[in-house]
């Protein structure tokens, strides 16, 4: 990106002196040619040489403010970043089934409140790459490991539940585990984890959790894991006559299964049971996976002093031509 800048802009505080210059200037009656034939000119041959007269104390102001501004070393340039350090890969598994529509993470839903949090999370990591996974019967990629933090978080705004999406019912922990292990097994950062959420039991999909769980232990990929809920019974919304209306379902959540798979690959388990808690836990989960880079900015910048310099040089030029005598010589 191509910038502007002045290294030396204390020059410019010169520059309201001139302008107070230019407004004596301009209320001083211009001076009449005095010249021993000035009675025997032409009024137009008069006329002309006073106005080139009158322009002397003009072109000097303009000179002095073109020098000025060169004195103040105009500069055009550019940054550039230099990233180097050791990341961290991480695959975010998140939940779809029908249960996330709870309503006890006010003002929004569980998607909704986890989406929002998971999207902070993501711009708090501009340097390491991200990938994105859904369950919810089955598990889809939607987005691979990637630094282009733009296009995975407008993947992440697309997120719906799976009736939304024409999708089967269901919470399939095993296979949402293994689609965000498979994002990561072509990875060669030296830190791999995996933060999964959900709000329920495994109940489909032909992937034992544990099984997913010793398969990421075995690549070396830590599981975090997020248990999401308020326990007992929860708002919910259903349709009804005049629009959706509320009512209270039981919430379920296995945390023993989802505390051995963090466990057996050397996460955590968490449990969130509203948004500002599970703020606090993606906060915690950063802390812990905290990758190590270092940033350098390097500026080129090229002197455009010559861009006034030059004009500055020719205005004074012509004011001294002009007021040398060069008016008396002409014809």
């Amino acid at each position: 990106m191509t910038t502007f800048r002045l290294a030396a802009p204390w020059w410019l505080v010169a520059l309201p002196l001139l302008a107070w210059l230019a407004l004596r200037l301009r209320g001083r009656p211009q001076p009449a040619l005095r010249h021993g034939a000035a009675a025997h000119l032409a009024p137009a041959r008069r006329g002309l040489r006073a106005r080139l007269a009158g322009l002397i104390p003009w072109l000097r102001l303009a000179a002095l403010a073109l020098l000025l501004l060169a004195l103040a070393r105009p500069q055009t340039g550019s940054s550039r970043r230099s990233v180097t350090g050791d990341g961290v890969d991480i695959a975010l598994a998140l939940d779809i089934s029908g249960s996330m529509a709870a309503l006890d993470f006010q003002p929004d839903n569980r998607l909704e409140a986890a989406r929002g949090v998971i999207q902070a999370f993501i711009e708090a990591r501009p340097f390491d790459r991200l990938g994105l996974v859904v369950f919810a019967s089955d598990a889809f990629k939607q987005a691979p490991l990637t630094v282009d933090h733009a296009v995975l978080q407008r993947q992440l705004e697309q997120v719906r539940l799976a009736s939304e999406l024409n999708l089967q019912d269901g919470t399939a922990i095993g296979q949402g585990l293994a689609a965000a292990a498979d994002l990561l097994t072509r990875s060669q950062a030296k830190g791999r984890a995996i933060i999964l959420l959900t709000d329920g039991v495994n109940n489909a999909g032909d992937i034992d959790p544990l099984t997913a769980a010793e398969a990421a232990q075995a690549l070396g990929i830590r599981v975090y894991t997020i248990g999401a809920g308020k326990p007992g019974r929860v708002p919910f919304p259903v349709p009804g006559f005049f629009g959706n209306e509320v009512q209270y379902i039981e919430s379920e959540l296995d945390e023993q299964l989802l505390s051995d798979v963090a466990e057996r690959t050397g996460g955590r388990y968490f449990r969130a049971q509203d948004a500002e808690g599970l703020a606090r836990i993606y906060g915690e989960i950063d802390r812990l996976e905290k990758s190590r880079y270092e940033v350098t900015r390097v500026d080129r910048y090229t002197e455009r002093f010559n861009w006034f310099l030059l004009p500055g040089l020719t205005l004074l030029a012509l004011a001294w031509t002009f007021g040398s005598g060069w008016l008396r010589s002409l014809p």
